[in-house]
């Protein structure tokens, strides 16, 4: 950030300046953050080969290649995450639906929206069933995953779309009606077979009722949480767990 306070007539110079002097300490790549109030710095960047690698709230990051061949340099972030939750009530075999207000199409659906930086799946799926419904519940496991590409509401990036099964806690709803325009708790079967819902709903709902019938351990993929390689750091695996076998 010094470099780019420099006033606007000694940019270009220190620009030169400063890539001889990396170039002559071999260095590889240069990132350069640009805080949003130095934006105009970005153009005379970019006349020195900066390009845009991606932009947070108050920056952009700019990247330059200096090394041999095409640029090895990682890409930003590819996906989107949208999170749903299947609110499963096993004593009625009833599951939490929903349809948005905003669709063209009167689709029932689990209610669910984009996961926050930093949020876990499950944590994604509870808070957006209460936003929506004003049921509150708890993560059981994880379902299904949908990946689209060049999807419209991701700016043209990826989207994945995961399915989670909740448990409730409370029952009675209290429904966001900026959000929905209906709720309401409806039989596994027949969400199952109605027109009125979109294919991975229909399908999900499927897949739930093999789970009331047959054990939701045939179905889930469950959670743990493992010591990442970073120090100090841990992550989330999602994974089919091994029968226990009883000797």
């Amino acid at each position: 950030e010094k470099v780019l306070a420099a006033i606007p007539q000694k940019v270009d110079s220190v620009y030169l300046d400063s890539l001889a002097q990396w170039k002559a300490e071999g260095k590889a790549a240069v990132w350069l953050r640009v805080p949003i109030s130095l934006s105009r710095c970005a153009a005379a960047a970019s006349a020195h080969g900066f390009t845009f690698h991606h932009a947070r709230n108050d920056y952009a990051m700019l990247a330059l290649w200096l090394g041999e061949g095409e640029s090895r340099l990682p890409g930003f972030a590819t996906h989107q995450i949208g999170v749903a939750g299947a609110v499963v009530d096993e004593s009625s075999g009833k599951v939490l639906v929903v349809q948005d207000r905003n669709k063209t199409k009167n689709a029932w659906k689990f209610p669910g929206g984009l996961s926050d930086p930093g949020e876990n799946i499950g944590t994604t799926a509870v808070r957006e069933v209460f936003e929506e419904t004003g049921v509150r519940s708890e993560f059981r496991s994880l379902l299904s995953i949908r990946q689209q590409h060049n999807h419209p509401g991701a700016f043209g990036m990826s989207d994945m779309y995961i399915i989670c099964r909740l448990s409730p806690l409370t029952y009675e709803i209290n429904f966001c009606t900026q959000e929905c325009l209906r709720c309401e708790w409806l039989d596994i079967s027949e969400l199952a077979k109605t027109s009125e819902t979109t294919p991975i709903t229909s399908r999900l709902a499927s897949l739930l009722l093999h789970g009331l019938e047959h054990g939701f351990d045939k179905i889930d993929l469950n959670m743990e949480e493992l010591p990442a390689v970073y120090s100090g750091r841990f992550y989330q695996l999602y994974y089919r767990q091994l029968p226990i076998l009883k000797l």
